[in-house]
């Protein structure tokens, strides 16, 4: 899952003067391979996100926004007792930050973080193919170790860096903040290593949209649209003529 702001239009004041935008935001969920969903919340909180994925069991893969924190927590539980979902960072958020850190300080640690990262994202490359039984044995075998390596390298940068600010110190000190759901995927052969899928499905359908129709009307007009761009986003996903598909949809209905 990801979000990203759009503008929503208010209603004009008794005198007839418009006001100014409002900021809205418009969520992804992107269900393993078989739907993609848009829902658009007034407020990019913790709240917001707990009723979109209330009584949800599984695995979430987000940034790391602290509006999640709360899913992690056990607060979008309905049963005290269910398990909270459990976190899946991204490693693309993560080398980010290290490229960041290299373009601006040159440092040599940052940039050897790029190449163990590069390593990895190229293993998942070559192990694209594979079912996720064959992916989950191959991480095991090469993946845990170098990240086992990758952390404990890490941990020692970070000590040196303590107390310095700086970008090298914030990349590392992610990193490490992150460890454990880092290294989530571990866990599962389905889970990906990054969460670009969900940036891409944002990117596509609204932040280039935005650019041509500039707002919403008003809330309940970009709930509206998010249920259409979830229409839409689906069909491609599953490989369907989107304009057959809906024009068959308005014939139904």
């Amino acid at each position: 899952t990801d979000a990203t702001g759009v503008a929503i239009q208010p209603e004009r004041l008794p005198d007839g003067k418009r006001q100014a935008c409002a900021k809205g935001h418009f969520f992804v969920v992107l269900a393993d391979k078989d739907h993609v969903f848009f829902e658009y919340q007034p407020k990019h909180t913790s709240d917001a996100v707990c009723a979109m994925f209330r009584g949800f069991k599984g695995y979430i893969q987000a940034d790391a926004h602290c509006i999640y924190d709360a899913l992690f927590r056990g607060d979008a539980r309905v049963d005290e007792s269910d398990k909270p979902p459990d976190e899946v960072a991204c490693w693309a958020h993560a080398r980010r930050k290290f490229w960041e850190a290299s373009v601006t300080t040159k440092e040599p640690a940052a940039r050897e973080a790029l190449l163990r990262i590069r390593v990895l994202f190229k293993l998942e490359q070559d192990w694209a193919s594979l079912a996720p039984k064959q992916r989950h044995a191959e991480r095991q075998r090469v993946a845990r170790p170098m990240l086992d390596d990758f952390f404990a390298w890490a941990d020692g940068v970070f000590e040196r860096e303590k107390g310095v600010r700086g970008p090298v110190a914030a990349a590392f000190g992610y990193a490490i903040r992150q460890r454990d759901a880092l290294r989530r995927f571990l866990d599962d052969g389905r889970l990906r290593l990054d969460n670009n899928a969900s940036e891409r499905a944002l990117r596509s359908s609204i932040a280039v949209g935005r650019k041509a129709w500039l707002f919403f009307g008003s809330g309940d007009h970009a709930q509206a649209a998010a249920n259409i761009f979830s229409l839409i986003a689906s069909c491609v996903l599953h490989g369907l003529d989107v304009e057959s598909y809906l024009s068959d949809v308005i014939r139904v209905v």
